[in-house]
């Protein structure tokens, strides 16, 4: 890539992102590499903030489930449309909060370092699930989390909790729930040290596939860009998300589903543990297996099928 090919204050590549902290951060994490990586100054790289349905405030304080209102596409559906018109040249994104489909026209294929994969329990009071009275009040809106926790404790009382970090801990403080949960990478990229949390290690709450990863979009056809973010592309989160990304796209990747799923890598073996819930968490079944890093795609699909076999007929029954 010749010099004339870069981006310039004149010419500044245009980052899109939704407007929360989080968002900013990853953007501005996303601009700091892509400033380093090629020695530019700061403004040949311009944020742009798109408000998305997902950021509607009457949506957020409505804290209905995500499948209510739209599912993963709530988040992304703006920013993309503004990807495909050429409005802004890149998207940042949660990994956690894509769909496993993109639009035709748009590619997701750069991943930057994953950060913390764990769930982190928030609380003011306690340190542990364990620790919650019978009967506690949780807030979450994932609906993995929700049938998790019902799983291991089928007396919790939960209620729907929207909104991004920060409204979240305003809602936990005015008493709506005893605790809540958040992402470990969220509450780091975000410096939230002053945040009562507890990291959960994955064999008590596997996570969320891809959480802790943030993926950056562009169009199929922008090979200038492609070239660019080739350079920030971290090879083993994107292996890892492969297999991850797979075995969610198998079994469902709607957001309708409780699904979990993290891949490991251990030299040039990668390990899967996946997990698929009923919403009440009345039933959780599991999987955990080891192949090399090539054919983690593979053994997504099959862990999938595996786990589809081993519900049965009756599994997904609450869906009609």
């Amino acid at each position: 890539m010749t010099q004339t090919d870069l981006p310039s204050p004149a010419s500044p590549l245009k980052i899109g992102t939704r407007g929360s902290p989080l968002a900013l951060a990853q953007a501005h994490e996303t601009r700091a590499r892509l400033v380093a990586a090629f020695d530019l100054p700061q403004n040949a790289f311009e944020i742009v903030v798109i408000k998305t349905s997902g950021d509607n405030q009457a949506l957020i304080a409505a804290d209905k489930p995500l499948k209510e209102l739209g599912g993963k596409g709530l988040f992304t559906k703006e920013i993309e449309e503004d990807l495909l018109s050429g409005a802004i040249d890149i998207a940042v994104h949660s990994m956690k909060d894509m769909p496993v489909a993109q639009p035709a026209g748009l590619l997701l294929d750069t991943y930057l370092p994953r950060e913390d994969v764990r769930d982190a329990f928030v609380s003011p009071d306690v340190t542990a699930i364990t620790d919650l009275r019978a009967g506690a009040v949780v807030g979450t809106s994932s609906l993995r989390r929700r049938a998790q926790l019902l799983h291991r404790r089928p007396d919790l009382q939960v209620v729907e909790f929207r909104g991004n970090v920060q409204t979240r801990l305003t809602k936990l403080r005015d008493g709506v729930a005893e605790c809540t949960f958040l992402a470990m990478a969220g509450l780091n990229r975000l410096g939230a040290d002053q945040v009562p949390a507890t990291p959960i290690p994955p064999e008590d709450m596997l996570p969320a596939v891809a959480q802790g990863a943030i993926g950056i979009e562009r169009r199929a056809d922008d090979s200038r860009t492609g070239d660019m973010l080739a350079a920030l592309h971290d090879r083993e989160t994107g292996e890892r998300l492969a297999a991850e990304r797979a075995f969610l796209a198998a079994l469902d990747g709607s957001c309708e589903t409780p699904i979990a799923g993290l891949a490991t890598l251990e030299g040039r073996t990668l390990r899967l543990r996946g997990e698929v819930l009923r919403p009440d968490g009345s039933e959780a079944i599991s999987d955990e297996q080891t192949c090399p890093v090539e054919d983690g795609a593979e053994l997504g699909r099959e862990m999938a099928a595996k786990l589809l076999a081993q519900a049965g007929a009756g599994f997904f029954d609450w869906k009609r």
